[in-house]
């Protein structure tokens, strides 16, 4: 019997029900207790001292190349190297802030960053790295940190696809000057839209929460700062600022509806994590009888996944192509999205030229890598169903 398997699944549950109903009966629909919990939570368990949440995972990125860029002084035109395969919004922040992304081909296995091909693409112009956490998979920061701190680079760790993931025991998010994570729909943990910025640098942090607000001065960005004050002083002191602009931000805040669920999801996530991972193991073992054909995951000596979702390659040779596979699989109710293509997308095309020759291994991918959805409502028999569906295939194939 045809099933339906989604790339990801709004994972709703009594008690993200029981927290937005909560805000909705406490009338409170901006910053409150649960954006407040969600932020330092979510940074204390990523090693970080502060956590900014916004509407978006690419409202974290904008808001931290923007305030990287103020307190850098980097000029317009500036380079920041960037993985030739991730989603669109890591590069776009980058020219959106007229700054210059400079493409790094990546790994063949695990479709990071590869550290080996930074080098060669540093150059006077150069101010930052951002590795992109492809999938759920940390990129090797060892190597990435050493050259930046080699070359006097900061790094934004683009981890929009990976939570509570490591690297050598140490947290996505916590390497580099500052994190970003989103809360879409498909990820791993879902406020609907949502996004968090997590740094262990105090300036850093003010000016990405100003930035979320409009640029208002950081003396007042949630309504209760000038709550239970008794000092005179003290409250003219925070009328004076107020309403007062500091800078050129943006409307990037969150409702306390979506902090509230995301922070449900939070308190759920090793349940979460759990699922995820024991539906990749099982996915990997089933599908391991076709390795003729397909890549599968894999998952590096001293990293932990988080399967945001689970990437496939089809293998050169295979005697078929990806889009008749992926194809076959929505035709049977398999969803499938092709592996984030970047470099050959018609306005990078515009913009950059036919410079997909110069990336072997993106190229690749974008000719023959998909991904379909492992998260944590697909129960085992939904897993079988997809392995069978694969088998099906095959028996074409073979």
């Amino acid at each position: 019997m045809k099933r339906e398997i989604p790339i990801g699944f709004a994972d709703i549950g009594e008690k993200e029900i029981g927290y937005v109903v909560d805000t909705l009966r406490n009338k409170r629909l901006s910053y409150g207790k649960y954006t407040q919990a969600l932020e330092n939570e979510f940074a204390k368990a990523h090693g970080c001292k502060y956590g900014m949440v916004c509407n978006s995972g690419t409202s974290a990125l904008r808001v931290a190349i923007a305030a990287l860029k103020e307190k850098e002084g980097w000029q317009d035109g500036a380079e920041v190297l960037v993985p030739a395969v991730t989603f669109v919004a890591t590069s776009n922040v980058l020219l959106q802030q007229g700054l210059k992304p400079v493409f790094v081909d990546v790994e063949p296995d695990t479709y990071n960053m590869d550290p080996e091909k930074i080098e060669a693409k540093v150059t006077g112009k150069t101010v930052a790295i951002m590795p992109v956490h492809l999938a759920g998979l940390p990129c090797d920061m060892k190597q990435i940190m050493a050259i930046a701190k080699k070359h006097s680079l900061r790094v934004v760790e683009d981890s929009c696809e990976t939570m509570f993931s490591t690297c050598d025991g140490k947290p996505v998010g916590s390497f580099g000057d500052i994190g970003c994570f989103s809360m879409y729909v498909a990820h791993i943990l879902v406020s609907g839209v949502g996004g968090i910025a997590t740094t262990n640098d105090k300036e850093l942090a003010v000016m990405m929460k100003s930035l979320m607000n409009h640029g208002r001065d950081a003396i007042y960005l949630s309504i209760e700062d000038d709550d239970n004050i008794t000092d005179p002083a003290k409250m003219k002191f925070i009328m004076e600022r107020r309403f007062k602009f500091v800078r050129l931000g943006y409307s990037f805040r969150i409702t306390e509806m979506e902090s509230a669920i995301g922070q449900a999801q939070f308190e759920r996530r090793d349940e979460i994590l759990a699922r995820r991972k024991a539906n990749a193991k099982k996915l990997t073992e089933g599908l391991a009888k076709h390795g003729k054909y397909l890549q599968l995951p894999t998952v590096p000596k001293a990293r932990t996944h988080a399967f945001m979702f689970y990437p496939i390659v089809v293998k050169d040779g295979a005697g078929f192509t990806r889009d008749e596979l992926t194809l076959f699989l929505e035709m049977e109710g398999i969803e499938t999205r092709y592996l984030l293509p970047l470099i050959n997308q018609p306005i990078y095309r515009k913009i950059f030229g036919e410079i997909e020759n110069e990336y072997p291994v993106a190229k690749k991918l974008n000719n023959d890598a998909f991904y379909i959805g492992i998260h944590q409502k697909l129960s085992d028999g939904d897993i079988e169903y997809v392995m069978s569906v694969f088998d099906k295939f095959f028996l074409g194939v073979k």
